[in-house]
């Protein structure tokens, strides 16, 4: 139901980007449309101030740096300075929520018991930072990369802008093609055997951290047919691990699909000539995957 809230919310923010950007006749999709509104929705939902949105998305930056296989310790430093400056701030907002509650999440959270506990501060904290970073950092480029590839597609941006009965379906097969998040890491709970594309026997022990490739699995031609092409209408196209799977299922995943499908369908049926400008800029991540600027033009 909050999700569902939220659309309405969403599609009118949307239309604001796209108004502004009508009278330009062009934007940058990233900073004028893929960060802001995914930002902006789960600041609704969250009831977060949004006067700080530019420090929120370098703190952002700076923690999903942490996720990369090739963080350095400098890395690691900057995460700790960045959640030294954003505990505060999410201190204030809290404590403000414990004193004035509202219809928000965190102002749910507060209330919420489980078996009778209610959250100490630091499990709250961390749950509020996993909402409020991945609430919108991975949606980003989940709008951008999606964008990206229907431009490359121009036979499945038509089949989209003119068929509506792709609306519900086509930001699956989206995720599957170019996720956002292309890789996590897994310890498995028992020793796990398989073969790999060679046919040799693998191993992997109680307790072993793997990464595990989760944009290879979604190219995986015995699941996916022709797996390098961007079919809109893809029969199993949910059958994708974009969002992981499991007790690991991604708990924004409704969310990222709402704000996905609304900011891509208002953007090519407003504008049927929409075109690429320049090359796109991907930012320089394995993990979390986007493109870091996209100059478009109508």
């Amino acid at each position: 139901r909050a999700v569902e809230r939220l659309r309405a919310i969403t599609e009118r923010m949307v239309d604001e980007v796209l108004d502004r950007a009508a009278a330009d006749g062009g934007f940058e999709l990233i900073d004028d449309l893929a960060f802001p509104i995914p930002f902006r929705v789960i600041s609704e939902m969250l009831d977060m101030p949004t006067d700080r949105s530019d420090e929120l998305r370098d703190w952002s930056q700076i923690l999903t740096a942490t996720l990369e296989p090739t963080a350095t310790l400098a890395d690691l430093d900057a995460a700790e300075a960045a959640i030294g400056e954003l505990i505060p701030f999410l201190d204030g907002v809290i404590t403000d929520r414990r004193r004035n509650p509202g219809e928000d999440v965190v102002s749910a959270l507060l209330a919420a018991e489980a078996e009778g506990d209610r959250l100490d501060m630091a499990e709250l904290m961390a749950f509020v930072v996993l909402l409020y970073v991945a609430g919108h950092e991975t949606t980003v480029n989940l709008i951008g990369n999606g964008v990206l590839a229907l431009l490359h597609h121009p036979d499945q941006l038509a089949a989209w802008r003119d068929d509506p009965a792709l609306d519900s379906v086509a930001v699956d097969e989206l995720l599957r093609y170019d996720g956002p998040v292309q890789q996590t890491v897994r310890a498995p709970l028992r020793t796990v055997s398989y073969r790999d594309a060679e046919g040799e026997p693998v191993e992997v022990h109680h307790g072993e951290v793997v990464i595990t490739c989760l944009g290879a699995a979604n190219r995986d031609p015995e699941m996916f047919p022709e797996p390098d092409r961007l079919i809109l209408g893809r029969p199993n196209a949910n059958r994708h691990l974009a969002f992981s799977s499991g007790a690991h299922y991604c708990l924004g995943a409704s969310l990222a699909r709402m704000e996905a499908e609304i900011s891509i369908t208002r953007l090519i049926r407003r504008f049927p000539d929409l075109r690429l400008v320049g090359e796109p800029r991907w930012r320089d991540r394995l993990t979390i995957r986007g493109v870091d600027r996209l100059q478009l033009a109508f």
